[in-house]
């Protein structure tokens, strides 16, 4: 099973300081979700790692995040694509949890849900606790520069070995060429 983590905010959809709140104001990165799509019909398996900690702020609640997380469902498959599964820590960063990123709570959930090895799982983010969290849990950390991504290229504690491109499409293109070999970067056969 070839698998792949995505961050959401800065990742698939644009990232807001006042934080996704409502459906609304759910808005697709251009290309993120034709990067999607590319990866479900070359038979990857695709999920979601978020931290939502406005839940935890009180700015939004779990019904409402479900709402969020449909329209995002909707809109991926529109385009054709498909989105396995969502994984969220609703805590705030005082709560010490080991869900929320940097920590590798998520990811091991991830991992032990699915009964799999994190190894050479790509994992994209668009923060250093994306890239962190990642490579805590086993995984291999990618980042683009959507999102807070252009400024984490000039983090200092960014491990200069991680990869980055511009957002998550040519993040997609790359693995798809290095991984599907018989799929051309459409994703259709050659």
């Amino acid at each position: 099973m070839q698998l792949i983590i995505l961050d959401r905010d800065g990742v698939i959809n644009e990232d807001s300081d006042e934080y996704i709140k409502s459906p609304t104001e759910w808005k697709p990165i251009r290309g993120s979700l034709d990067a999607i799509a590319r990866l479900h019909r070359a038979g990857w398996r695709v999920i979601v790692a978020t931290n939502q900690s406005g839940i935890a702020r009180g700015l939004f609640d779990l019904d409402t995040l479900a709402r969020i997380h449909k329209t995002m469902h909707q809109r991926v498959v529109e385009t054709g694509g498909l989105i396995d599964a969502v994984f969220f820590c609703p805590h705030g960063p005082d709560d010490n949890c080991n869900c929320r990123k940097p920590q590798p709570g998520m990811f091991h959930d991830i991992a032990e849900r699915l009964r799999i090895s994190l190894e050479d799982v790509p994992a994209v983010g668009d923060s250093l606790r994306d890239i962190q969290a990642a490579a805590a849990a086993g995984a291999r950390p990618i980042l683009v520069k959507t999102g807070k991504g252009f400024g984490t290229v000039s983090n200092p504690e960014l491990n200069p070995d991680v990869p980055v491109f511009d957002d998550l499409y040519s993040a997609v293109d790359a693995l798809l060429k290095t991984t599907s070999p018989k799929t051309d970067t459409q994703g259709k056969p050659d």
